[in-house]
């Protein structure tokens, strides 16, 4: 936990801090124990055959980094008194989600201690963010993408904003911006779609933005995770209705299927 000295004059940066210090992310492994017998996997509409080509990488020790990705949540507070977090607009030049909307991050390297390392180091490759600057106060619950990567939220704090000078990798990143985190619980800007994954049916989340750097759409998983931190940060629910995919019962769904995969002769 930072010294008030470390967050200058932000008395919100501060307040949040000592907000996050107690959240503990709800862990999906702890949890089998009491929902092994619920037929996640086998009866909810999930093709067990579709998971279980990918249980090896899924869960195998050796494998474990290649499919955990870690995430920045990297909010400040602007002269309006306002809370803000940066995001990027993905490279054109990239073959997977070119030109999307992201949160500064990508997948667990070999020489990261944790979830956390993965995030900052992400940051300052793809935008120039010095670790030095950012105070790192939580972890929010995992998040797994389409191609089942257990990506990790990891919350930042930087009070020093004006020593932030973006340097924009250019293979990664075409732009840097920055939104309200608020925005993510309002119906302003706000649209949706009806969405099935993985058999389950679910509520896409779409906000549109526009700064002077231009217009984007925010969507996907980058909006399913602000939404999250949003209500976390605030401590509400969204004005808006519609449901994330569940991704606790996913891990959950994948686990099963592994365990019934390491069963059979």
């Amino acid at each position: 936990m930072a010294c008030t000295e470390d967050w200058g004059r932000s008395h919100m940066l501060q307040r949040l801090a000592k907000q996050l210090q107690f959240y503990k992310p709800p862990s999906v492994l702890d949890e089998l124990e009491d929902d092994n017998d619920d037929g996640i996997g086998l009866s909810s509409g999930i093709s067990c055959n579709s998971l279980a080509v990918r249980n090896e990488e899924c869960f195998c020790a050796n494998n474990l980094r290649e499919r955990r990705a870690a995430v920045l949540i990297c909010l400040f507070e602007c002269p309006e008194g306002e809370l803000r977090v940066i995001l990027t607009r993905r490279s054109m030049k990239l073959a997977s989600h070119p030109g999307d909307v992201a949160l500064p991050g990508g997948k667990m390297e070999e020489e990261d201690a944790d979830e956390s390392a993965t995030a900052l180091r992400e940051a300052m490759e793809e935008i120039g963010l010095n670790s030095g600057l950012v105070q790192v106060v939580a972890k929010l619950e995992c998040f797994m993408s389409q191609h089942l990567v257990t990506v990790v939220p990891v919350i930042g704090l930087v009070a020093e904003i004006e020593h932030f000078k973006p340097v924009l990798n250019a293979e990664e990143v075409d732009a840097i911006f920055d939104v309200p985190l608020e925005m993510f619980l309002k119906e302003d800007n706000h649209r949706f779609e009806e969405r099935e994954w993985m058999g389950w049916k679910y509520i896409l989340h779409l906000f549109d933005f526009e700064s002077e750097q231009g217009q984007f759409l925010i969507w996907g998983l980058t909006a399913s995770i602000l939404i999250r931190a949003a209500s976390v940060i605030y401590q509400q629910p969204p004005f808006f209705q519609g449901h994330l995919p569940d991704f606790q019962k996913l891990q959950k769904a994948v686990h099963n299927v592994h365990n019934v995969n390491s069963n059979v002769p």
